[in-house]
This record gives structure tokens, C-alpha cells and sequence, in this order.
């Protein structure tokens, strides 16, 4: 259920739980393995219901949860992904130990589950809309990016909406005339013809005034990557609606503690 001071004209299922809402980033690479299977059980047992994620396709475009351009720093192999095909990659191990997850078989293995999938590059765009397809996960996935291409092109593709969030561009946009009221209202409309329906954005930007902003434009807030406990208060305190974390064990910590954790 949206706090009653978040616009709700726009409903969406990826965003209807009880707020704040707890994002592991990347499974919660604090205890475990980024983006491994490992990171998203653990996450799963704490009690998450949001996990964050990175897409990259490989050359024959199958879809992995993994952030990084190469394989260099987080597998005990290397090369650049795009530029390999999947048998290839399927023998690299996170962290030496670590499978690299099928965004596909993390939507199947918890049907149940949230997944916030940032697009890291062109190539991974049209295997995403086709899991989607695949899997029915319509809301279910938020669709993010730091290129607000690569978000336009995934909107093209679309058999139906789903959640998105805000690009980099749009944010600069909402710091910049979302205060003012003659253009709050448009801006309010535009977003909800392209189906965004929250702005994420790092602690600097997530002042009290930008969280008022997005609110006045029926957006919630998701703050990243807060791995301090008291830059995870601080945002809360601000009216923040979501914090995407790796400490995975200490925001489960705060909420419980504030007493907004889903039980």
C-alpha cells in the first residue's frame, strides 16, 4: 500500500508494498557474492521481497545477471561479454565460486519476488523484453538504466507496460522544474504516458526537497547504494520510499527496528 502523501493516480504492482520498501543490491554483495545465487538467497531468507540486478546479454543474446562490462574483476575468467557467446561464459565462476545467475531463472525461481533489472548496455534490451515475454513477469520487473536510449528503446519493445524508473535525464529535468507548478502538472502527465513510475537516485540527490518534487509528480523515491547506517536513517528521516542496499543484515535491521519491516 502507497503512503498517502505519494501521488497515487498511477498505481503499479511492482511498487504495492507496505513503504519503505528494501532493495538488495545486487543480491546483497555485503555478504555474499554480487549478483550470485548465493547473494540472492540470502537475501531471500532475510525476508527481501526487492532484488536488485544488472542485465548483459552475450553475443548469442542470453540474458545474465551481472554487472560488469568484462568478466575480469568478478569471475576467475576474462572477457568482454558481449563479444562472447554463452558457452563460453557459462564455465566462469563469481568470486571463483559463484555460477553467473539467468535473469530468467531468478524470475522462476521466486515468482513471488520483485526484481529492480538495470540495463548495462544495447544488447541486452531485446533478450530482456523476451524473458518478460517468456516468464509473464510483467509486474514483477522495474526496468531501469543510466541511458535514457536504452530505456526509450526497451519502451519500444513492450508488449505491455511495466515499471520504470526515471532516466538520469529525467531527474535533472525534475530537480529543475518539478517545484514549479505551472509545469509539475505536465510533467506528471508525461510520466505517466511512458510508464515511470519512481526516480532512483544516489544520497546527493535525494534531498528533501527532490523527495517533495517526485512525490508532487506521483514518483517515489529509491535511494542507492546506502551501506551505512546512518545514511539509511537519514534517508528514511527525509521521506524516502525505498533504499537499495548491499548490507542486506543491517537495513532489515532499521526497518525492523522503525517497525515498517514486512513480516
Amino acid at each position: 500500500m502507497l503512503r498517502a502523501d505519494v501521488d497515487q493516480r498511477r498505481p503499479v504492482a511492482y511498487l504495492d508494498r507496505t513503504l519503505p520498501i528494501a532493495f538488495a543490491h545486487r543480491g546483497g554483495a555485503a555478504h555474499q557474492p554480487e549478483n550470485s545465487w548465493a547473494a540472492f538467497e540470502h537475501a531471500v531468507g532475510l525476508g527481501y521481497t526487492h532484488l536488485e540486478t544488472d542485465a548483459r546479454a552475450t553475443a548469442d543474446g542470453v540474458l545474465l545477471a551481472f554487472h560488469d562490462r568484462t568478466l575480469d574483476r568478478a569471475t576467475d575468467r576474462t572477457g568482454r561479454i558481449a563479444r562472447m557467446h554463452y558457452r563460453e561464459v557459462a564455465g566462469a565462476r563469481v568470486a571463483g565460486t559463484e555460477p553467473i545467475p539467468l535473469i530468467e531463472d531468478l524470475l522462476g525461481a521466486w515468482p513471488g519476488l520483485r526484481f529492480n533489472v538495470d540495463l548495462k548496455d544495447v544488447l541486452a534490451i531485446r533478450p530482456m523484453m523476451d524473458v518478460l515475454r517468456r516468464t509473464g513477469a510483467w509486474d514483477r520487473v522495474c526496468v531501469t538504466s543510466f541511458s535514457a536510449r536504452r530505456l526509450h528503446a526497451a519502451r519500444v519493445l513492450l508488449d505491455r507496460p511495466v515499471c520504470m524508473a526515471l532516466s538520469p535525464a529525467g531527474v535533472a529535468a525534475l530537480r529543475l522544474i518539478g517545484g514549479v507548478p505551472g509545469c509539475r502538472g505536465a510533467l506528471a502527465e508525461r510520466l505517466a504516458r511512458t510508464g515511470v513510475h519512481c526516480a532512483q537516485v544516489p544520497a546527493r540527490v535525494a534531498t528533501g526537497p527532490f523527495i517533495g518534487k517526485a512525490h508532487s509528480a506521483g514518483l517515489q523515491v529509491h535511494v542507492w547504494t546506502l551501506n551505512r547506517r546512518e545514511d539509511m536513517e537519514r534517508a528514511l528521516d527525509l521521506g524516502a520510499d525505498g533504499i537499495m542496499t548491499d548490507e542486506t543484515v543491517m537495513l532489515r535491521d532499521v526497518l525492523i527496528e522503525r517497525g515498517v519491516w514486512p513480516s
